[in-house]
């Protein structure tokens, strides 16, 4: 379950997101009593988020800024940068809910297949691995971003693009952190490092203590 309390319908009093609810929900159903959307998903993202309707409106409205028309980058570079962004921080439902929009967007399977170990795939070409490449420091680097990287990106992006991808990819690993941070939708998962059990008749002192050499 989330960390977070989810908001049932009921409770609700913004219209947007109301309206959202009815969207993704179906009018009527309550999606804390009802979840699930067509994706496959709980939908547990919009109930968590209902707790505060001013970043309820935030986040969507920041939905709707990387899809507006004005946008000046390819939609696939894009979401390439979004879908990595998501594998980076090591968020389920991000990484896979970009992988289906990269689907949707007539992305083969094998180029979606290797976003995770693209250094080492030879099906991108040059403009995908630069943005991969950016993606990666703006995630796993911190920011942190070699000249040559935005080099490469000015072969085919001036700085309304790249400013562009800067925000939208951030942006996404901000979502990848917090539904990792929250356990929504696909990252309700417990972590997986966690001891192993050492065997029967261990000693921890056994284990601490210098053993002389063998002679």
């Amino acid at each position: 379950m989330p960390v977070l309390r989810q908001v049932p319908r009921a409770e609700v009093s913004s219209d947007l997101i109301h309206r959202y609810y009815d969207l993704l929900f179906g009018p009527g159903r309550d999606p804390v009593a009802e979840p699930g959307t067509a994706t496959g998903t709980p939908g547990d993202w919009w109930t968590v988020f209902a707790l505060a309707p001013d970043i309820f409106r935030h986040a969507v409205e920041g939905f709707a800024v990387y899809r507006h028309p004005d946008r000046k980058i390819d939609p696939v570079l894009r979401e390439l940068g979004q879908t990595r962004a998501g594998w980076a921080h090591g968020s389920q439902f991000v990484f896979s809910q970009h992988c289906k929009s990269l689907r949707g967007l007539g992305v083969p399977e094998d180029k979606i297949a290797a976003i995770p170990a693209w250094t080492v795939s030879d099906v991108f070409d040059a403009k995908e691995r630069a943005v991969l490449a950016y993606a990666d420091c703006l995630t796993t680097g911190s920011g942190r971003t070699p000249p040559e990287v935005f080099e490469a990106l000015r072969a085919f992006w001036g700085d309304e693009e790249i400013l562009e991808f800067t925000y939208i990819t951030a942006l996404y690993g901000m979502h990848a952190v917090m539904t990792r941070a929250l356990r929504l939708e696909f990252d309700d998962r417990d972590d997986p490092i966690v001891e192993v059990a050492a065997p029967e008749g261990f000693s921890a002192a056994d284990f601490l203590s210098a053993r002389p050499a063998k002679r």
